[in-house]
């Protein structure tokens, strides 16, 4: 039995980080080979399920970092929001392709918000097993038909994913998506029939009472009260904000899109926003 744990100890542990179990303690890996009877494949599972259940422990530490990934295939695109403790993990270049692996297996969803499955959860297991942080699969979107723009921030921790109906250049989609990213306040929708009611109707009376209260006669806060719903959709809807990347100011987005151009949908995603 000594004899095989010299020989079996040390390509355990450099197996173990291969498999993402990254390098454990010795102690470790002979007590997975007596209870594997000396099976190295069945030690491994072993050794793996004994540290994710550790690592189940540390669940409640906070994910204030992360990264967003985006993947397009044809009329399918994904976005999702993976988290993490650190930003030195969420830079790591095995957390970005874990992340990216998680956006590819998300366009292979169900259309709409994507939930972990089996795939996403190991293989966000194996990033959290061998960086011994809390790494989570935080939401997800897979969006489907039509034609898609995206565009992903440097730093990753901002992303945009747009889908249309109708024939536009990837460079205009582009744009808006940077858009979407960068104005302030960000979109709430793509015009007003994305907008509550309720919404509406809130910032009307609220107007209507400030002016009425102020002494305007009824035809003037009426006036007014329309003018302030005007200005919330031209600042908060996204075809008619002004678009960020026109240096006059005056262009909206909705002056971009060819005619018969229909934007049905876009996702914002911040990390832990």
């Amino acid at each position: 039995r000594a004899r095989t744990y010299t020989n079996y100890r040390p390509r355990l542990a450099r197996r173990g980080s291969k498999s993402g179990a990254g390098w454990v303690r010795m102690m470790d890996c002979k007590a997975a080979l007596t209870e594997a009877d000396g099976d190295m494949a069945k030690a491994e599972e072993i050794l793996r399920a004994k540290l994710k259940g550790k690592m189940d422990t540390r669940t409640e530490r906070a994910t204030a970092e992360g990264r967003i990934g985006i993947a397009i295939s044809g009329s399918d695109a994904a976005i999702v929001e993976v988290r993490t403790e650190t930003d030195f993990t969420a830079r790591n270049p095995e957390f970005v392709s874990m992340v990216n692996e998680v956006t590819k297996t998300a366009l292979k969803a169900a259309p709409g918000a994507v939930k972990a499955d089996a795939a996403i959860t190991k293989r966000v297991d194996d990033v959290r097993i061998k960086t011994g942080e809390n790494v989570n699969f935080a939401r997800g979107e897979h969006l489907k038909g039509g034609t898609f723009g995206s565009y992903l921030h440097h730093d990753g921790k901002r992303g945009a994913v747009i889908q249309v109906e109708g024939s536009v250049d990837d460079e205009t989609l582009t744009g808006i998506c940077m858009h979407v990213v960068a104005h302030v306040p960000p979109p709430v929708g793509v015009s007003q029939a994305d907008v509550p009611k309720a919404t509406i109707e809130k910032i009307r009376s609220d107007a209507l009472t400030e002016a009425k209260e102020t002494g305007k006669p009824d035809q003037i806060a009426q006036k007014i009260a329309d003018g302030r719903v005007r200005k919330y959709l031209e600042e908060n809807t996204l075809l008619d904000q002004k678009y960020v990347r026109d240096p006059s100011g005056k262009k909206a987005v909705k002056d971009l899109l060819p005619k018969g151009v229909t934007v049905k949908k876009f996702v914002r995603y911040t990390v832990g926003g």
